[in-house]
């Protein structure tokens, strides 16, 4: 729905760039292509979309280019560097952290590297934690593994004091690595930053597991856990298929947003159902889960549901509401949900069911990153380095017409991305499950 609000109202979005200042100093970097900052990507890449907002628009919506620029904000000789790690788990942190030591330290000759542990806790001096001092040859090894060398917390903490803690250590350039409410937070000290007047730039390293960031195509992780998700399928399709009536349910991630379930389910097309948090769904009535399960094994004695974590939640009406330290909001379990009812019904009507459950969510989100997310992770942190050593700053670093680009984190964290039940995703999902079959609509 945003893509069509910007189409519409193409002035409400701001796409202009923060910047320390003027770039006065020579760039280090050599043999590479230097970026202009007039250099920009289109927001919209049809033609009649980019007509329709040359007409609409006072400022042509684009996102500035990444890259690394001839001349520099910061002197590399006097800077200091921080790296921080936020919010669950996701394959590629450890080569998102790897790649921006390597590029601060090769490139532009920055030696002082502050890894802050267990996510903005590290930047409070009262958790007590003591910061890792990062090098090439720590981090040498560190992409085999899973998981972050600096641990991670969720949770919001006092710009103020986070503030403080980088002046004190004379920091100068901070990576914040994480979501939605990390990136918020790294508005936020931007902000306190910007209050202070200090020479300070914070950049974001968009990593969210389930893919939903607005005008961020693509996060790093993703293609990991769809990779690992559909070899669990494998598993969960054999546990179904050997029995009679054979049920599996497969829980992936995605609290607001199905792409995981939804990609996981077209790479490997065994699903039969797949349920996300876009599409509402009951369980009772002719058009209901239940019956539609009934079809589905009166066809073919077994099947298999996928279903993202935050989907069915309006069967929980009346349920406690309560939040994460991150202020997320907890979704009830569907997946022991769909498990009991599903049991409950067919009992109830004498036909012997066997219902095979398995929740990965853990398992995915830690294992280390595939090859093509391995390299996503660096060329973010590497155009990351590029973008704070030019004096960028409150920006996340994003991909969106298979440019990288810079994003303004207002625009980034403005509301979560949605399957587009239009698109040739979800039209994928429904005509290799054919699920709308077995639903009778």
């Amino acid at each position: 729905m945003i893509y069509e609000d910007v189409l519409k109202n193409p002035d409400n979005f701001d796409f202009a760039v923060p910047s320390l200042g003027e770039r006065r100093i020579d760039s280090p970097v050599h043999g590479r292509e230097f970026i202009d900052d007039d250099e920009q990507i289109t927001f919209a890449s049809q033609v009649k979309n980019i007509a329709a907002l040359m007409k609409n628009a006072k400022t042509f919506p684009a996102f500035q280019k990444a890259g690394p620029r001839n001349k520099i904000y910061h002197d590399p000789a006097a800077s200091r560097a921080g790296i921080v790690t936020c919010g669950g788990l996701c394959p590629g942190l450890n080569n998102v952290i790897k790649g921006l030591v390597n590029v601060l330290y090769h490139e532009y000759g920055i030696k002082n590297i502050a890894g802050f542990k267990y996510g903005y806790q590290g930047l409070v001096p009262t958790y007590g934690h003591t910061p890792l001092e990062l090098t090439p040859a720590l981090v040498d090894e560190i992409h085999k593994s899973g998981g972050t060398i600096l641990g991670s917390s969720r949770g919001n903490q006092d710009p103020a004091a986070m503030v403080d803690t980088l002046e004190r250590m004379w920091i100068n350039i901070l990576f914040c690595i994480g979501g939605d409410g990390t990136l918020r937070g790294a508005g936020a000290i931007a902000d306190e930053i910007a209050k202070r007047k200090r020479p300070i730039g914070v950049i974001g390293i968009p990593k969210t597991i389930d893919n939903d960031l607005r005008f961020v195509e693509k996060t790093f992780g993703f293609e990991t856990s769809v990779q690992t998700a559909a070899d669990i399928i494998t598993s969960a399709h054999n546990e179904a298929e050997g029995a009679d009536n054979g049920i599996a349910i497969v829980k992936l991630m995605g609290r607001d947003s199905g792409f995981i379930a939804a990609a996981a389910t077209l790479a490997n097309s065994v699903v039969d159902f797949c349920l996300v948090p876009e599409i509402d769904f009951t369980l009772e009535g002719e058009h209901g889960l239940l019956a539609a399960l009934a079809r589905r094994l009166d066809r073919a004695r077994h099947t298999v549901i996928v279903t993202a974590e935050g989907s069915g939640q309006s069967l929980f009406a009346g349920a406690e509401v309560k939040k994460d330290a991150s202020g997320n909001v907890l979704k009830s379990d569907i997946g022991v949900f769909l498990k009991d009812e599903i049991v409950r019904h067919f009992e109830g009507r004498g036909r012997d069911v066997s219902i095979k459950y398995l929740d990965p969510s853990y398992h995915i989100r830690s294992v280390a990153a595939i090859s093509s997310d391995a390299i996503f992770c660096y060329l973010l942190a590497e155009n990351a380095v590029h973008a704070a050593m030019a004096g960028k700053t409150k920006i996340v670093i994003g991909h969106w017409n298979n440019y990288f680009t810079h994003v303004p984190i207002g625009l980034a964290t403005r509301d979560r991305l949605k399957i587009d039940l239009d698109g040739a995703l979800w039209k994928g999902v429904v005509s290799a499950t054919r699920q709308n079959d077995y639903f009778g609509i």
